[in-house]
């Protein structure tokens, strides 16, 4: 009443008043609604009196950004175009949908442009908005006050938001704030208008320069191991700035080293819910194949160690960026050595070996296993881990004549995997039992073809010599006699192991008899005979089951 042309609708729930949660109503039960008593929210009140104070409502939902202290010229040059489009808007400005994997460079582009425009920048976390349109409609009001009040624009980083998406489209929708949304791949849903920016990680040059200034000094005593460190690992300025923090409070040792493994440990951690991690020990003297299977291994690792040279220095990498990942194919029988070999390439090369499991790829619902595929690739490229497929030949079978939709929709399966094979710039080991039952067009892109053949008598008896650890106990053992069971390596390690058990119960070195127990054991579980002109020549009596 205060106020000239007062009126009762001032107070009404879409009325400025109201609607902005200016005052609050006490609504005491018997009070008309120009009787009751008002009070103003303490948001508000902090506002008036000059004090900057989040509001009560938002606490523990919203943080601020500051600005980065710099960034590569990649990200300021989006973060520029994205503050010039901003400029410009006549109207609202456009929600800006940022794109890719790397999180924290979202959140640094977005706060450098706010900052290019005077803004600051408050963080939302997603899993806060609300499913219900009314709670929701509620939460865009009052980011919308805390953006006035607060001169803030509005981030709700969706990167690693599994569930559906239509809540935090539907909140920006309702929400008038100058928002930025980080999402994997794209925002469907939003009525608004958006401009969509793909957010890559820093290029190549780019991470050598983040890893020289991140180092300091330091990086002058490295003699190239920076461009050999920043060729196998495709990581964020963030990620870059926590390895050197790693390696740096390492205790002792080669700085390249700890560098090299502090890299490791930050790629892994996107892998790690994804794939089983392998942990190696394995080393070529574990090893037992034909001189040019061995030859084509060293030929791989040598690949590795000098992607820099070959892509970068001698510029291969500027003709095309498809194809630069090393890919090969383990075709042989069972316990031939082919998980071994990956084992012993991967403790080489100093690089992480992940065993992907098909049975959690492989969906049945339509695009849900190219989605799997897509995260473990992602996840992998970060640092140019070793994937290991095991059967391959299950997922990356021929494609077949289209029947029915079920054939359709695994020719597309089976596309996708052609083209991200071709793409991946790390290393894919693919492990099959029947080459042949390969699609063809996978040959064309894997780079080496390395087979493992069933063991001859001379390899077995080297298998013999080899699978006993140094500390284990024998005695009578000859692995010429030995080779006579006609078995692959894992067969006759599964029988080492086991003959080991037998001994240590009966308190004895390992000797034929041991052996011949499991063997026998062994040749059951194959189900085939064991004849005997392939037994070592000692009997079976005494041996402790």
């Amino acid at each position: 009443a205060t106020l000239p042309e007062p009126h009762w609708s001032a107070l009404g729930p879409e009325s400025p008043l109201r609607r902005w949660h200016l005052i609050e109503l006490a609504m005491t039960p018997g009070l008309p609604l120009t009787a009751q008593p008002l009070a103003i929210d303490e948001r508000v009140l902090h506002h008036l009196m000059g004090l900057r104070q989040p509001a009560s409502q938002l606490r523990g939902l919203t943080a601020p950004i500051p600005p980065p202290e710099g960034m590569v010229p990649s990200h300021e040059a989006l973060a520029a175009r994205i503050a010039h489009a901003w400029s410009r808007a006549t109207e609202a400005p456009p929600i800006v949908i940022l794109s890719g994997h790397d999180a924290g460079a979202k959140r640094s582009i977005a706060a450098t442009a706010a900052a290019a425009l005077g803004l600051g920048l408050i963080s939302l976390a997603p899993e806060a908005i609300p499913t219900a349109p009314a709670d929701r409609a509620t939460l865009a009001r009052f980011c919308e006050r805390e953006s006035a009040l607060s001169n803030v624009a509005l981030f709700v980083d969706a990167t690693d938001l599994d569930g559906d998406l239509f809540p935090v489209a539907r909140f920006i929708d309702e929400s008038a704030t100058s928002t930025f949304v980080a999402v994997r791949e794209t925002l469907p849903g939003l009525r608004r208008p958006a401009m969509t920016l793909s957010v890559s990680r820093p290029a190549a040059a780019e991470q050598r320069a983040l890893w020289r200034q991140h180092l300091g000094d330091a990086a002058a005593l490295l003699n190239g191991q920076v461009e050999h460190i920043a060729s196998q690992f495709d990581l964020s300025d963030a990620d870059i700035r926590a390895a050197v923090t790693q390696a740096t409070f390492a205790e002792g040792g080669d700085i390249g080293t700890a560098l090299w493994d502090a890299g490791r440990a930050q790629a892994r951690v996107r892998l790690d819910d994804l794939a089983e991690r392998i942990e190696s020990s394995a080393t070529w003297d574990d090893l037992v194949l034909p001189a040019e299977s061995r030859s084509a291994l060293h030929e791989l690792a040598a690949q590795v160690r000098h992607r820099f040279t070959v892509y970068e220095t001698w510029g291969f990498a500027a003709v095309g960026k498809r194809g630069l990942g090393i890919s090969a194919l383990f075709a042989g029988p069972s316990g031939t050595g082919k998980t071994l070999a990956a084992e012993v390439l991967a403790h080489e090369l100093r690089l992480d070996l992940y065993r992907i499991d098909l049975s959690g790829i492989v969906s049945k619902y339509i695009g849900e296993t190219e989605k799997n595929l897509r995260r473990i690739f992602d996840a992998a490229e970060l640092g140019g881990a070793v994937l290991f497929f095991d059967e391959a030949d299950a997922l990356f079978g021929k494609r077949s004549e289209v029947k029915d939709s079920h054939d359709r929709y695994a020719n597309i399966e089976v596309n996708y995997l052609l083209q991200r094979m071709e793409s991946y710039r790390g290393i894919a080991i693919l492990a099959t039992n029947a080459k042949g039952a390969l699609d063809p067009a996978f040959l064309r892109r894997i780079r080496f073809v390395v087979t493992f053949p069933f063991p001859d008598a001379e390899h077995r008896a080297e298998i013999w010599r080899r699978v006993f650890p140094a500390g284990a106990p024998t005695a009578g053992l000859d692995p010429e006699r030995l080779a006579r069971l006609d078995l692959t390596g894992g067969n006759i390690r599964s029988i080492a192991v086991n003959a080991a058990f037998l001994a240590a119960a009966a308190e004895q070195p390992i000797g034929p008899r041991h052996i011949m127990r499991a063997a026998r054991n062994e040749y059951v579980k194959l189900e085939r005979p064991l004849p005997e002109n392939e037994l070592p020549g000692a009997p079976l009596e005494g041996v402790t089951p």
